[in-house]
């Protein structure tokens, strides 16, 4: 039996290592900001939940740990110009999620480990297995989504701390329900497209593809960053019109070629919506910014590329309404994962606020 590898802290006590809503240190807030979320004007979900990944399923301790980390950074953002004082509040974590992130993440790893040894899910044993895997995504979803809507509806820019890049579906729904012709910035290193020979319903190989599939509300999504990605997804991709994948081999070859980062960002940019979501999955970055997530690619775009970027969507004159982070997999030893997570909060906070404030 093939064994998937897990990062060694998937099974880890998450009371005793990172700091929950009761932590003294951090006071359950992200950047120890205790504005109420009525006086707050953007509010930050905290999403743990790591099924379906098949390598490290660490980043459904992500919320916890970016939290933590983020009470020891500065809040003026240079970028944006703007201080985040004040501005952020933190919404009541759902740890449900986390306890069933917990409950399913065995069965979704017999039923991979299954799936590539030659297996198919047509028993009993096995397909009750998904049906619980699938099921309870849904369940996560519901919980995102409910969240993200009740803050949207007061008029709050509303962030997700992932978890794995699954959840941003939730997310996504919720602001396309509110706001009709939604742009999706996918900042990743992976299409996430996956259609054919998919095992779950909702994974973090398959998001981009649940939005297009489920979400027409979305009027497009365009990915920055992609490196890994199947020829059926390519394909998939060149015939939606609500696609358009910036591969980074295409960005990289024009750059050596002498088009400059703000040109490439303006053609981008030019590409969304004037309501734009942001979902960064940070395998986009350079390998070196957060090498434990859970499926590491060679190459990505500079953490102060990806900065330029977010603020060259709300200089154009659009508006970020939401945003995500996601696969940041934190470890007990190494925090630098876990502060570059944190430090990526701060300027997407700073680029939405930004373009708050423009209108």
């Amino acid at each position: 039996m093939h064994e998937i590898a897990l990062c060694a802290c998937v099974r880890m006590d998450i009371n005793s290592i990172f700091k929950l809503s009761s932590s003294d240190e951090a006071g359950g807030y992200y950047f120890d900001d205790r504005v109420s979320a009525e006086q707050a004007q953007i509010v930050i979900v905290s999403a743990p939940w790591s099924v379906t990944v098949d390598y490290g399923r660490g980043s459904a301790y992500a919320p916890d740990a970016i939290l933590d980390a983020s009470a020891r950074i500065g809040l003026y953002d240079a970028a944006s110009g703007l201080s985040l004082a004040g501005k952020v509040a933190t919404a009541e974590a759902d740890y449900d999620i986390l306890e069933l992130s917990e409950q399913l993440g065995s069965d979704a790893q017999k039923l991979v480990s299954h799936v590539e040894d030659g297996g198919s899910i047509t028993g009993e044993y096995f397909a009750r297995k998904l049906a619980r895997v699938n099921g309870g995504a849904k369940r996560m979803h519901a919980s995102v989504q409910s969240q993200v809507e009740r803050w949207a509806s007061e008029g709050k820019i509303v962030g997700v701390v992932g978890g794995e890049h699954s959840v941003s579906f939730g997310a996504v729904k919720a602001m396309s329900r509110r706001y009709e012709g939604l742009g999706v910035l996918m900042i990743d290193a992976h299409c996430d497209l996956r259609g054919e020979g998919r095992i779950f319903d909702y994974s973090h190989d398959s998001v981009a593809r649940n939005i297009i599939d489920e979400l027409p509300q979305v009027a497009k999504i365009v990915e920055v960053g992609v490196r890994d990605f199947s020829e059926e997804e390519v394909s998939f991709a060149a015939k939606s019109d609500r696609l358009r994948l910036f591969m980074h081999e295409h960005i990289m070859a024009e750059r050596y070629r002498g088009k400059q980062w703000a040109t490439q960002c303006a053609e981008i940019v030019a590409q969304l919506p004037q309501t734009v979501y942001v979902s960064l999955d940070v395998d986009a970055l350079t390998i070196e910014s957060c090498p434990s997530t859970c499926r590491p690619v060679p190459g990505g775009i500079a953490f102060n590329e990806v900065v330029y970027l977010l603020n060259a969507v709300v200089d154009s004159g659009r508006k970020i309404v939401g945003f995500d982070i996601t696969e940041v997999v934190p470890k007990i030893e190494y925090t630098h994962d876990a502060t570059v997570g944190a430090r990526m909060l701060v300027k997407m906070c700073g680029a939405a606020l930004k373009g708050k404030t423009k209108r």
